[in-house]
């Protein structure tokens, strides 16, 4: 197991000093911009939000930094998890290491001070970072917890919101947990920085529906792996998540691990690290449907390998077995014994089954959209892709604005969806990889700022016209210059203009 740094001597002033250049960098550029949205109240005085941003991960921390650094103050940032455990770093995250290398910025926002390398040195030095291979993932989330408390981010935890419906021309978000200040508040702009399963939820197949619960897991559940020593384990999938699970069933003691996996040969390449680049990132959302279409269908056809790391930490156990070109075709139990019948006609009986599966794209899936999630426009409703490259779990995700904005099927029957900004996996389509993956997020998150600064100046242009017209401070008082009265130019006569030249 990767194990994290002792802290080295004087961290904390270290720390500290960090966080001084920060707050001095801050101050050289002149952020945070003063708020500029003027305020909106309703007819009985209830205060409107300008931004509510629900996710108080990475996704959630780098945007409502941008959206703040950019003068949009008037906001709030619900997580519905307990301080410290956002995002998927400490609950069903399992591997080991990041993926990423670790000399991506991530949600540093463009200053080096921000970065986790500056987090790490000051802590261990140059020389462990140096070091360092891959970012462990606790300490990943230890820099995320730092990132969020030297930028001063107010996110409210165990706050959740269950429905969004219009009000007038506010969104009412409607609130539970033992967070929650208030049971519903109004906001003008709705961001979900809600990650992975943002927009759709986890992979569940068919084929466990009849299977007693207690008997399988998906990967994104928590499991409880020392119960499984001595233990049979079937993982389903050969993806990250697949591995992950199956690294921490052996650790923990199973008697065996048998990956199930459809595909006859194991996914070697991640097609999308040999295009990014700055003009990908720029470039993609601005592409024609059938190319972004095409970027994206191949890479999922292709699939993402899980990393070498994790896929040695499996290897290196001899009880650990990976059989490719096993689908499933039906699953089902005999007693606490689940049995497993394969594509290929093999029967597997295990203990224990895990859904190393994914997550999946689906809008309807988001309950506090209500009946509005069904008129949430999706790939498949605009665009109809050739032989050869179609794929049903690209067709699900939706078909944003430019401006990481739901649009609407049938034009009327939602336009509020545009003031819901889909800032996670299910941008990914439609704009990129920018609203998720550490290497592009900052990007992303810069991108969304500027995109929900113009459509807040716009709706409120005639108020910002008239903030022109009032504003009377003068930069020059009547005391920097003497008028001089202009003699007449008759009564000068017509005598000719005398020049003197040098010599």
């Amino acid at each position: 197991m990767t194990s994290q740094p002792h802290t080295a001597p004087g961290a904390a002033n270290s720390l500290e000093a960090l966080a001084k250049r920060i707050r001095f960098d801050l101050d050289c550029l002149n952020l945070p911009s003063p708020n500029w949205v003027p305020e909106r109240r309703t007819e009985t005085g209830e205060k409107v939000h300008d931004v509510v941003v629900i996710g108080g991960g990475m996704c959630g921390l780098v945007a409502s930094f941008a959206l703040r650094t950019g003068g949009i103050r008037n906001m709030r940032i619900f997580d519905r998890n307990p301080e410290g455990l956002e995002g998927p770093w400490l609950t069903y995250a399992r591997m080991e290491t990041l993926r990423s290398p670790k000399t991506l910025p991530g949600p540093a926002f463009g200053m080096g001070a921000l970065t986790f390398r500056a987090w790490y040195e000051a802590q261990w030095g140059a020389d462990a970072w140096e070091r360092l291979d891959k970012i462990p993932r606790p300490l990943w989330m230890d820099y995320l917890i730092w990132y969020r408390n030297v930028l001063d981010l107010p996110v409210e935890n165990e706050v959740e919101v269950t429905s969004v419906t219009p009000e007038g021309e506010f969104l009412r978000l409607e609130l539970r947990g033992a967070g929650a200040e208030e049971s519903s508040v109004l906001t003008r702009k709705f961001v979900m920085a809600t990650g992975r399963d943002g927009t759709g939820h986890p992979n569940i197949p068919d084929f466990v529906s009849g299977l007693p619960k207690h008997l399988w897991a998906h990967s994104s559940e928590d499991i409880n792996f020392p119960s499984l020593k001595d233990k049979r384990v079937v993982v389903i999938g050969v993806g990250a998540s697949a591995v992950d699970n199956s690294a921490e069933a052996l650790e923990a003691g199973a008697r065996e691990v048998r990956h199930l996996i459809r595909r006859r040969e194991m996914p070697t390449i991640n097609k999308m690290m040999g295009i990014g680049s700055f003009g990908f990132t720029s470039g993609y959302a601005a592409l024609p449907d059938e190319w972004r279409w095409r970027f994206m269908q191949y890479s999922f056809a292709t699939q993402t390998p899980s990393p070498r790391g994790s896929t040695m930490r499996v290897s290196r156990h001899e009880n650990a077995f990976f059989h490719f070109g096993q689908g499933i075709e039906r699953v089902w139990n005999d007693g606490d014994e689940v049995v497993i019948e394969t594509t290929a006609g093999k029967t597997v009986r295990t203990d224990y089954l895990i859904l190393g599966t994914g997550f999946t794209v689906d809008p309807l899936a988001r309950a506090e959209l209500g009946d509005a999630a069904g008129e949430i426009l999706l790939w498949r409703d605009r665009y109809t892709p050739p032989a050869g490259e179609e794929s049903r779990e690209l067709a699900n995700f939706p078909y944003l604005n430019a401006d990481f904005s739901f649009r609407e099927r049938t034009p009327g029957a939602a336009p509020w969806l545009s003031s819901i900004y889909c800032f996670n996996y299910g941008a990914s389509a439609s704009l990129g990889k920018v609203s998720g993956d550490i290497p592009g997020i900052s990007d992303g998150a810069r991108w969304l700022a500027y995109s929900l600064a113009a459509t807040l100046y716009g709706e409120d242009v005639e108020t910002h016209w008239q903030a022109m017209l009032n504003y009377d401070k003068p930069e020059l008082l009547g005391d920097e210059w003497t008028e001089t009265e202009l003699e007449d130019c008759a009564a000068m006569g017509a005598r000719e203009p005398t020049y003197q030249t040098g010599g």
